[in-house]
């Protein structure tokens, strides 16, 4: 499975007008062939760190048993005044992946003015949901309690996230403050409530027949839908939309055969019957982890660009 990530920009783009999406393909086999004939740009996912930007490895954030789950922080040497922070949530179906799977887009936003977090989870192989949601909360409270060490604006949190990743940006953003999904933390006074989520072709409906029947949902949930049909329930994003929910940007491809393009699609719809401030980009003829195309990639940070500028109002070049 490919892993989710974004690049280092080398080449700047013009932010005055619209950009148009990058030409997808047929399917997923032409776009096979395509990257074998070295048609297709992928972003260079193992970049150096620049002289600029500081980074800070394996942060503590929580213990649980005996197994210490870690951030990374990454922002501008020269960053003076507190600044928005982007806090990375890593993809790998709720199985596999990393937090360092974000680096080319941790520096990237480091780079414009941001401070950018990214954090480990609990994996299904250690434990089910709703353990990564508890641990993503538990993260989101003690960034909040450490904001002014790092250099953090404790009142402007966006979560980000691709596939799982955007799952539980997801569900951290919209079931905010929910008890069952806050304890472990010892930071009860601290709010879960963020600014806004980017979420790029995230599950959001677990309910249905398709992701009843995957082995990753089902792994996820420790269940089938007929052995506990309410957990599935109570873990998709869908079950918690409201009107006080916060803005939402959305990236999808129409030929994701891991997330159905109908997740993103119902999602789309879910938040405008709720009234929620929202963008959503479907990306015709464009698969699972499409922004490891270089052109994607520039599309999604273009758009993302824009809609942080909106509504996090943080751009500080």
């Amino acid at each position: 499975m490919l892993v989710f990530l974004f690049s280092c920009n080398s080449q700047p783009i013009d932010n005055s007008r619209p950009l148009k999406a990058p030409k997808g393909y047929w399917n997923e086999t032409f776009l096979k062939i395509s990257y074998g004939l070295g048609m297709l740009d992928l972003i260079n996912t193992t970049p150096e760190i620049p002289i600029d930007i500081q980074e800070i490895k394996n942060i503590e954030y929580k213990k649980i048993d005996t197994l210490s789950l870690q951030l990374d922080v990454y922002k501008r040497k020269d960053l003076s005044v507190p600044a928005p922070v982007l806090i990375f949530i890593h993809g790998g179906a709720w199985r596999t992946g990393k937090r360092a799977d974000y680096l080319p887009y941790l520096i990237d936003y480091a780079r414009k003015g941001f401070v950018t977090v990214t954090i480990s989870y609990r994996l299904v192989n250690v434990a089910p949901f709703p353990a990564a949601l508890l641990d993503v909360n538990c993260a989101i409270k003690w960034i909040k309690k450490h904001a002014e060490a790092y250099g953090i604006d404790a009142n402007k949190i966006v979560l980000v996230g691709g596939s799982a990743g955007g799952h539980l940006s997801l569900m951290a953003g919209y079931d905010a403050n929910d008890p069952s999904f806050c304890h472990e933390c010892g930071i009860d006074s601290v709010s879960t409530k963020v600014s806004a989520i980017i979420d790029l072709y995230g599950p959001t409906d677990l309910t249905t027949p398709y992701a009843q029947s995957t082995y990753q949902v089902k792994d996820f949930l420790n269940a089938t839908f007929e052995e506990n049909p309410e957990i599935f329930k109570a873990a998709s994003p869908k079950t918690y939309i409201s009107s006080d929910d916060p803005p939402t940007l959305i990236f999808q491809g129409t030929i994701d055969s891991l997330v159905p393009v109908s997740q993103s699609d119902s999602l789309d719809q879910w938040l405008t019957k709720a009234g929620v401030s929202h963008e959503y980009h479907r990306l015709k003829g464009w698969p699972h982890t499409m922004d490891l195309s270089v052109k994607v990639n520039e599309y999604c940070q273009f758009y993302m660009d824009a809609f942080l500028e909106k509504y996090v109002n943080a751009s500080q070049h």
